[in-house]
C-alpha cells in the first residue's frame, strides 16, 4: 500500500488471490472513506503507520501533548459524522460501518473519560511504543538508518508532549497507581542510562556488513547524536514521573466498575456481565485444572501431581533448547510444520500468508508477540521471543503451543490474511481495525483447536496449552476481582482481592519463574482489561461457531465457517457476531 499526500492506495499482492467466498466487490463510497482514513490516521500517529506498513511517516513521532490527543479524537468525531452520512451498498459495508461506529466511538468515550492522555503502564503506554517502533523499521541501507536518525530526533519533542499530557492529567486527579509509576520510572531510566538500547542501536549500526562509522561517518554521528537526544529525554520523563506523577499516584491498584466496563469493552468489542464473566472465570479454572491433573497421570503415573508431570518434562533432555538460535530454529520449523499440515485441508491459506520470519527480540521483557506483516508483503509477518537476560535454556512442551497461538493458525493466519484480502476489505479493515478480543480469543481459541485436530496428542505439548489455559482463565479471575474489588474466595485469602492476595493467586496456578510472573502482575494491575479479553475472547468465539453449527446443522463445515469469520477481519465481538449470525 502506497500513501501520497494522505491518500490511501491499495498494492494487491503479486500472488494469486485464494478462491473468493463470494463474487468479485466493486469498492464503495464507504471502502474509499475507510481508505482515507488510514492516511488520517497514519498522519496522526506515525507509530501505527509503521505497525501497518503504511510507508512516508517511519521519520516521525506523534504528536503525545494534549493537542495531539484532541486532533486524533477531532479526526475520530469526524470519521463518524461522515460515516453517518454515507451509504451502505452491501454487506461488507454494514460490517465496515458497524465496526467504524464501535471502534471510533469508544475512541472518542476513552478520550472524553481523559483515558487517553494519563495512559502509562508497564507493557503498553506511550513510554514503550516509542522505543519498541524501531523494533519494526529496516535497518539493513545506509537509507534506512537515515530513516532511524530522524525518527530517534523526532523522540525529545515526543515525550515531552507525553509528560505534558500526563501532568494535565495529574492536575484533574487522573494518575495511574504508584506501582505503575514506580515501574515506568525504572524503565525509562534503562533508557536513558548507560546501557540504552539507544547506546546499542547506534553503536551496533551496519550496512553491508560494515560499521556505519566507516560507511558513512557523518550519519553515524548523526545517529549518536539522536541516540544520546532519546536517553535524555527518558531521563527528563523519569524525573516527570517522579516529580509530578509519584506524589499523588494512588496506593490503591485496582480502577473500579466504571473504568474497568469501559476498558473491557474497549479490549472485547462486546459488552459482557462482569460479574457473571467473574464466576464462570472461576468455573473455567476448576475444569481446567482437573483436565491437567489427568494428563499428569499420563506423564508421571497414578496418583502424580501437575508438579510432578512438570518435573518429569523439565528433565526430559529431548523437550529442551540451549540458547536462543536453538530456539529461533525450532520456532521457525515448527511453524512452518504446521502451516504445511493446515494449508489447504483445515485452512485457506494464501501464498503470501505461508510465510512467517521467527525472530529473537532485541528486548528482554520475557514477553512472546507477533508483529503484522506490511500491506504488500515486503515484511512478513512476525514471530518475536523477547528472551530475558540470563536465559539460555527453553522447554518446547511449554511452547509448541506458543507457536501455534502466534503463527498459525494463531495470530499470523487471522492477521496476515486479513491484511491480504485487498479484494474483500478496505484498508482501515485489513491494517487498522484490531481488537484485542477478537485477536488474542482466535489465538487462545486456535491453541485449543490444534489439539481438538490431534496436534497436541503428546501428553507433554498437551500439558503445555493446558498451562497457558489455566493462566487466561485465572487471570479472568484476578482482573476482574482487583480491580471491581469483589470479594476473594476463602481458598485463596478471603476477604476482598488485591495485589497481595492476586500474587500468591498467580504463584498457585501458572507455572512461571518469579521474574516472569512479578511482571505478569504488574501488567495486568496497570492495563485493566486487556488480560482477560483472552480467555473471554475465546469463549465468545467459541459461542459463535457453536451458534453457527446449531443453526446449520448438518451442513456446517469448520473449514468453511473458519473462512467466512476470518475474511470479516478484526472486529470487535458483537459486530462479528453479527456478521456471522445475521438472518
Amino acid at each position: 500500500m502506497s500513501v501520497v499526500a494522505g491518500s490511501v492506495g491499495r498494492v494487491t499482492p503479486s500472488a494469486a488471490p485464494v478462491p473468493s467466498a463470494s463474487p468479485a466487490r466493486t469498492p464503495t463510497a464507504l471502502d474509499a472513506l475507510a481508505d482515507s482514513y488510514v492516511g488520517t490516521i497514519a498522519a496522526l500517529d506515525p507509530l501505527v503507520a509503521t505497525a501497518m506498513g503504511v510507508p512516508g511517516f517511519d521519520r516521525a513521532m506523534p504528536d503525545l501533548s494534549p493537542a495531539g490527543h484532541a486532533a486524533r479524537a477531532a479526526a475520530a468525531r469526524a470519521m463518524l459524522a461522515q460515516v453517518a452520512a454515507t451509504t451502505v451498498v452491501d454487506d461488507v459495508d454494514a460490517v465496515t460501518a458497524a465496526a467504524l461506529r464501535e471502534r471510533l466511538g469508544l475512541e472518542i468515550e476513552l478520550f472524553d473519560a481523559g483515558e487517553t492522555q494519563r495512559e502509562l503502564n508497564v507493557i503498553a503506554s506511550p513510554l514503550q511504543g516509542v522505543r519498541d517502533v524501531f523494533d519494526l523499521m529496516p535497518m539493513a541501507t545506509r537509507e534506512d538508518w537515515d530513516v532511524v536518525a530522524a525518527r530517534l530526533a523526532a523522540i525529545p519533542d515526543a515525550l515531552a508532549g507525553y509528560g505534558q499530557s500526563l501532568r494535565a492529567a495529574a492536575e484533574r486527579g487522573q494518575v495511574a497507581a504508584i506501582r505503575q509509576v514506580e515501574a515506568g520510572i525504572r524503565q525509562a531510566e534503562d533508557l536513558a542510562g548507560p546501557d540504552s538500547f539507544f547506546t546499542a542501536l547506534a553503536a551496533g549500526a551496519r550496512v553491508d556488513g560494515a560499521s556505519l562509522a566507516v560507511v558513512d561517518p557523518s550519519l553515524a554521528g548523526t545517529l549518536e547524536r539522536g541516540a544520546a537526544g532519546a536517553r535524555e529525554a527518558y531521563a527528563r520523563l523519569a524525573e516527570v514521573l517522579r516529580s509530578h506523577l509519584a506524589p499523588s499516584a494512588p496506593a490503591a491498584d485496582g480502577v473500579g466498575r466504571e473504568r474497568y466496563a469501559l476498558f473491557s469493552r474497549a479490549f472485547l468489542g462486546a459488552r459482557v456481565d462482569l460479574d457473571e464473566t467473574y464466576l464462570w472465570g472461576l468455573e473455567e479454572l476448576e475444569r481446567i485444572v482437573a483436565e491437567q491433573e489427568a494428563v499428569a497421570r499420563e506423564i508421571a503415573g497414578p496418583g502424580a501431581s501437575v508438579a510432578d508431570a512438570i518435573a518429569v518434562l523439565d528433565t526430559d533432555p529431548t523437550r529442551l533448547l540451549h540458547g536462543t538460535d536453538a530456539l529461533r530454529e525450532w520456532m521457525q520449523r515448527t511453524a512452518d510444520g504446521a502451516i504445511a499440515a493446515l494449508a489447504d485441508t483445515h485452512f485457506d491459506i494464501p501464498g503470501p500468508v505461508r510465510r512467517i520470519e521467527c525472530l529473537i527480540a532485541p528486548t528482554h521483557s520475557g514477553g512472546i508477540y507477533y508483529t503484522q506483516p506490511s500491506a504488500d508483503f515486503s515484511r512478513p509477518g512476525r514471530m518475536w521471543w523477547s528472551v530475558p537476560e540470563g536465559v539460555t535454556d527453553f522447554a518446547t512442551w511449554r511452547e509448541k503451543t506458543t507457536v501455534y497461538h502466534e503463527g498459525v493458525p494463531g495470530h499470523h493466519l487471522q492477521i496476515a490474511q486479513t491484511v491480504y484480502r485487498a479484494d474483500l476489505l478496505n484498508s482501515w479493515r485489513r491494517l487498522a481495525c484490531w481488537v484485542s478480543g477478537h485477536g488474542e480469543g482466535w489465538a487462545l481459541y486456535a491453541e485449543r483447536l490444534m489439539a481438538d485436530l490431534g496436534f497436541l496428542e503428546d501428553p507433554g505439548d498437551r500439558l503445555g496449552m493446558l498451562d497457558g489455559q489455566r493462566l487466561r482463565a485465572a487471570r479472568v479471575v484476578l482482573d476482574i476481582g482487583v480491580h471491581l474489588g469483589k470479594p476473594c474466595p476463602e481458598r485463596w485469602g478471603g476477604g476482598t482481592w488485591d495485589a497481595a492476595k492476586a500474587w500468591e493467586f498467580l504463584r498457585s496456578n501458572v507455572n512461571m519463574a518469579e521474574g516472569f510472573l512479578r511482571f505478569e502482575l504488574d501488567r495486568y494491575l496497570g492495563w485493566p482489561g486487556q488480560a482477560p479479553s483472552y480467555k473471554v475472547g475465546q469463549r465468545l468465539w467459541e459461542q459463535i461457531r457453536d451458534e453457527a453449527a446449531a443453526r446449520e446443522g448438518a451442513a456446517f463445515d469448520l473449514k468453511a465457517f473458519h473462512r467466512r469469520a476470518l475474511d470479516v477481519g478484526s472486529v470487535g465481538l458483537d459486530v462479528l457476531r453479527e456478521a456471522l449470525l445475521q438472518g
